[in-house]
């Protein structure tokens, strides 16, 4: 497992073990992170905060990498998601990262997206498109 790798497992399990095990050793102090559904985190105190203020609301319990890719100084990562608020609301999702490194291997640009599991064919009982009435 290359370095990046190792960083990229060492972000996630911070958040399956709701604990920062280095985050000022990973991001970069004016880092961009951008939530698969639209938050966007634009220094290291604010990632700190909502990883903080975020894991008092709920608790990642999967967050399994797939694959890696890697280019330059960016790398795509692969993977699937899985959290349980304290509500009792629970979110599931694949998804992929979207990562770019300065030279000593600190993320200075953290971009998500994720894809809903729910998916289905909107042409299987017709030539027209049948959608479903979801978010």
């Amino acid at each position: 497992m290359n370095e990046r790798e190792k960083i990229i497992h060492l972000w996630f399990d911070m958040w399956l073990k709701q604990q920062d095990l280095g985050m000022d050793r990973i991001f970069t102090e004016d880092v961009v992170y951008t939530e698969s559904w639209c938050p966007k985190y634009e220094n290291l105190k604010t990632v700190k905060h909502w990883f903080s203020e975020w894991n008092t609301r709920g608790k990642v319990i999967i967050w399994d990498i797939k694959q890696f890719f890697h280019k330059g100084n960016q790398t795509v990562v692969e993977w699937y998601f899985k959290n349980e608020m304290n509500t009792g609301s629970i979110e599931e999702f694949d998804g992929i990262s979207l990562i770019e490194w300065t030279e000593d291997n600190k993320i200075k640009s953290l971009k998500e997206y994720g894809c809903n599991l729910n998916n289905y064919n909107p042409y299987q009982h017709s030539e027209n498109p049948q959608f479903r009435d979801e978010k």
